[in-house]
C-alpha cells in the first residue's frame, strides 16, 4: 500500500517535508483544510509564516519506497 507525504511549497525559498508516512485520504484531507494555504490560513502561526517566508502552499506526493 502506498504511502504519501506532505510537502510545504514556498513561493519564494524552496521546499520541505512536513508529514510523512499518510494514507492518500488522510493526505487529501491534510490538503483541503484552509489553514494549508497562505491564502486562505487564518491562524495565527500561518499568517505570521506568510509574513515571515511569503506565499506558500501544502502539497503531497507518494513516496517513494
Amino acid at each position: 500500500m502506498p504511502t504519501y507525504k506532505i510537502v510545504r511549497f514556498y513561493f519564494h525559498s524552496g521546499r520541505r517535508v512536513v508529514q510523512r508516512g499518510l494514507t492518500l485520504e488522510q493526505a487529501q484531507a491534510h490538503c483541503s483544510d484552509p489553514e494549508t494555504s497562505s491564502r486562505t490560513c487564518c491562524k495565527a502561526h500561518n499568517v505570521r509564516r506568510t509574513r515571515e517566508k511569503g506565499p506558500w502552499f501544502d502539497g503531497y506526493s507518494e513516496e517513494k519506497t
